[in-house]
């Protein structure tokens, strides 16, 4: 996945993805409830690329589930930041 070989890549794709989802209706919770669905098949099945990533990594790795959704939330309030700028 070479998208995930790059941070800014990455959260570019990602604030994208989270504008399209707002602009065809979907909740901030569904929004969310992607957002760990999405986190947890990362943390399972691929392995981090980047430092940032390690970082997310291994905070998913031992959070518990509202922690996730915590981290989750963070995630989307950073890569619609990244829109905005």
């Amino acid at each position: 996945m070479a998208l995930l070989e790059n941070w800014e890549k990455w959260t570019s794709f990602l604030g994208e993805q989270v504008t399209e989802a707002k602009e065809h209706g979907m909740s901030k919770k569904m929004i969310e409830k992607s957002a760990v669905q999405i986190g947890d098949y990362l943390a399972k099945n691929v392995d981090p690329k980047n430092e940032q990533e390690r970082v997310l990594a291994d905070l998913w790795a031992v959070a518990d589930g509202e922690e996730k959704h915590a981290l989750a939330n963070c995630i989307i309030k950073l890569v619609q930041s990244h829109r905005v700028q």
